[in-house]
């Protein structure tokens, strides 16, 4: 029997959609799934101890070898509402950042727009989490995720990422995406694809499956996460790498 492909991924409300097709998926005859926070998938894919993870799309440079294997994205075409800079003050007057320690591509969207769209002279506070209860006065916080829904309610000032690099480049932008770290069998990828559209077209189904007091999921998964991988988001992709690398 062949070896079962290692598939990881983030368990946040943002990534229920595409899982949500799986259990029941005759391609689950051919994986296993595990789950983890993003910043540990993504260091088991550069690794090797897993083959397919939805991964930041700021690891990519790091790794060896990389193949985007599916048309679905964690992605934003408009505000993304749970990838925010929190702060009581407004931009030019934050003297420091702390940065969500779960994600890279947050943190690096982040840099991209201080330094080259905002123009702040900050300092950024690495976190190990629990630091959103320091966001006050000059100090701000980035925070990601189902955190950052509930972050909403407490801060006054918020901004959005996805929205601000729009502004930015006129480009949509993709958090994380299904990356391989080797070449798959088509067969497999054509049903993993398949089981990933089964929950986009299922949404209130997801919705139902997770209760969640703290946002209208509705509205998070049809207006704010948009899944579909399309052109312009590939381009946006490369846009954000080639800052990734210097180029810009």
């Amino acid at each position: 029997m062949e070896r079962k492909v290692k598939v990881a991924a983030v368990s946040y409300l943002n990534t229920k959609p595409l899982l949500y097709g799986f259990r029941d998926h005759r391609v689950m005859r051919s994986m296993e799934l595990t789950m983890d926070y993003p910043s540990k998938i993504a260091r088991q894919l550069i690794d090797g101890e897993v083959d397919i993870a939805l991964v930041p799309v700021a690891i990519i440079p790091k790794m060896k070898e990389h193949h985007i294997i599916s048309d679905f994205c964690i992605g934003a075409d408009g505000p993304v509402a749970s990838v925010c800079l929190f702060s009581e003050v407004p931009l030019h007057e934050i003297k420091r950042i702390f940065l969500d320690y779960q994600s890279r591509t947050s943190v690096a969207l982040l840099k991209v727009l201080v330094q080259h769209y905002w123009k702040l002279d900050v300092e950024f506070v690495e976190t190990t989490g629990g630091y959103e209860d320091q966001i006050k006065g000059a100090d701000a916080g980035l925070v990601i995720g189902d955190r950052a829904l509930e972050q909403r309610h407490k801060s006054p000032i918020i901004y959005d990422l996805a929205e601000t690099w729009i502004r930015f480049t006129s480009m949509p932008f993709v958090f994380a995406a299904w990356i391989s770290n080797k070449p798959l069998p088509v067969e497999f990828l054509q049903d993993f694809n398949d089981a990933n559209a089964i929950g986009l077209n299922n949404i209130p189904a997801v919705v139902a499956e997770n209760p969640y007091a703290g946002y209208d999921l509705i509205t998070y998964y049809t207006k704010n996460i948009s899944y579909p991988l399309t052109p312009a988001k590939r381009q946006g992709l490369q846009r954000f790498l080639s800052y990734l690398n210097g180029q810009q």
